[in-house]
């Protein structure tokens, strides 16, 4: 619905007044009277309490006439709309209103409907500047709500691509940024495990957190020196500072992670770019201040550490030797975790002990080269659906920031994780075997069944058969070969064989031998065995 119009008002003459308040139906038209008077000072009074949008007034009045009122309501209320009740005598009058800012004049004597089309075209092209007005105040509302998406959007835009002084002298007034003065230093802080202690957290209340982590930064910094702090995504912040000297930058890092610890259940870790001497260079010091903030990579967070170029060019080869790879890898492949695990806590301890710490991207990916090995390993061993535990096991480190003490725990896991699948699979292949010979010594009972010619139709040595053989069925082959010997015997017995018949056909060269073996296993002859089975049997 549009909005009802309001009109005051003003003649020294009564009926006038009432006439033109009364007689005409102005809600019909959208308006409403929102006052009357009957004299100019009255009038001025009244206008500038209820300021109307439209004001009628005559202009010729006793204590203030109407064209000392225009002047004035034009000077306090610039958006209403006056007109002029002007007698054709004060047509001069009339033309001095409209250039003190009267909108028009009616001449007297009028009709109603010269007043009505008057107010109506005053109420016309109020309301097509009330409309623009409107726009106006919504578009600079939509300014001032989105200004610090701005100032964010183009401080990112200064540490992520060169700028130059001028096109930062032309915006720093519109965006509020006029504590950037050179020389720079680019900080870059990060929240530590912010995504563990807050994954599960209401919107509403992270944001909360949020504020208070950069509230806490910006005083810091600002007992220090002058910067502008902006978020650059939901867990990291960048702080542009004023650099004084070269150790002011360190001083006010430190001072930040203190404040954080102390204030809050977090920790911050943060990175120092180099100074810097015009805003050209900011995107050279932001990155910097990353590469700076990824040594945290060693301590796990809570701490500053500052760009130092020996220490970017510091190479990561010294870190173990392709003999050492070499040799952890054939561990590997063998299942042998003691000396996989072994291995693994030998290079991390020799990373903590360097003075100059490598570079830590090129340790994630020597690492990470390291267990694509691994699982090279693996695929030449098992199908792909059998390796879903260690691939999982691989991706993990990728979700989280992790640090070398995860890389350490991480890279161990897949080390137990590989061998244990190697080394299960050696045990059942083992057993596979040694069931296929079992079968085989079940299946040749009468033949010479020496421990060499059983190890040689599996193609392994005698001695490593021997082991596993004992290993896998808890007897050794000989005691094996016996019992299995005496158990078809016993089968043979019950069949009604006879016991000559029975040693030659389970390879005894005597029947007298025979029986000493049997008697000695089972404790009975072979003729009391079967006479025993046959009464059990008859019962």
């Amino acid at each position: 619905m549009s909005q009802s119009v309001s009109l005051f008002v003003v003649d020294d003459i009564r009926s006038v007044v009432e006439m033109i308040a009364t007689k005409i139906p102005w809600p019909e038209h959208g308006i409403h009277i929102a006052g009357t008077a009957t004299d100019g000072e009255e009038g001025l009074q009244r206008i500038l309490e209820t300021k109307p949008d439209l004001i009628l007034t005559d202009i010729r009045m006793p204590r203030m006439d109407g064209l000392e009122m225009t002047r004035r309501i034009v000077e306090a209320l610039p958006a209403s709309k006056v007109m002029i009740l002007s007698a054709y005598t004060d047509f001069d009058y009339a033309q001095k209103a409209i250039q003190y800012g009267a909108l028009d004049y009616v001449k007297k004597p009028f009709s109603i409907d010269q007043i009505v089309q008057a107010v109506l075209k005053a109420k016309e092209i109020w309301e097509q500047e009330n409309r623009s007005r409107n726009e106006l105040l919504g578009l600079q509302k939509k300014m001032k709500e989105s200004m610090p998406a701005l100032r964010q959007e183009y401080l990112s835009l200064l540490v992520h691509h060169q700028t130059n002084e001028a096109e930062l002298a032309r915006l720093s007034d519109f965006l509020d940024i006029h504590a950037l003065m050179p020389p720079f230093v680019v900080m870059t802080i990060q929240v530590d495990q912010f995504t563990d202690k807050y994954a599960e957290v209401p919107l509403k209340e992270l944001e909360l957190v949020r504020f208070s982590l950069q509230n806490i930064v910006e005083e810091t910094i600002a007992a220090h020196t002058t910067s502008v702090v902006f978020r650059e995504s939901y867990n990291r912040y960048i702080c542009i500072l004023r650099e004084g000297s070269g150790e002011e930058a360190m001083a006010v890092a430190d001072a930040c992670c203190e404040n954080i610890a102390r204030h809050t259940k977090f920790t911050i870790s943060i990175g120092l770019g180099a100074c810097v001497d015009t805003v050209r260079e900011l995107p050279k010091s932001y990155q910097q201040s990353l590469h700076a903030l990824s040594y945290h990579f060693y301590t796990g967070g809570n701490g500053a550490f500052s760009y130092i170029r020996e220490a970017a060019e510091h190479p990561v080869e010294w870190i173990y030797t392709e003999d050492s790879e070499n040799e952890f890898l054939f561990a590997f492949r063998s299942g042998n975790r003691d000396s996989c695990v072994a291995w693994a806590e030998s290079i991390f301890a020799e990373i903590a002990k360097v003075s100059v710490l490598p570079d830590p991207g090129s340790v994630e990916r020597l690492l990470e080269g390291l267990v694509l090995r691994m699982l090279r390993v693996l695929t030449e061993k098992f199908l792909r659906a059998s390796l879903a535990v260690f691939e999982a096991k691989q991706q993990e480190i990728r979700e989280h920031a992790a640090d070398l003490q995860a890389y350490q725990a991480w890279f161990i896991g897949l080390c137990e994780i590989g061998c244990a699948m190697i080394h299960q699979e050696r045990v059942s292949e083992s057993q596979r075997i040694i069931h296929r010979s079992a079968e085989y010594i079940k299946a040749n009972l009468g033949s010479e069944l020496t421990l060499e010619h059983c190890a040689k139709q599996v193609n392994l040595s005698w001695g490593y058969y021997s082991n596993l053989f004992k290993k896998v069925t808890g007897t050794t082959f000989q005691q094996f070969v016996t019992q299995a010997r005496i158990d078809r015997a016993k089968t043979m017995l019950i069949e009604d064989y006879q016991v000559q018949e029975i040693a030659q056909q389970l390879g005894y060269e005597h029947r007298r031998y025979f029986s000493e073996v049997f008697k000695k296993q089972t404790g009975l002859t072979p003729t009391e065995f079967k006479e025993m089975s046959l009464g059990k049997t008859g019962k």
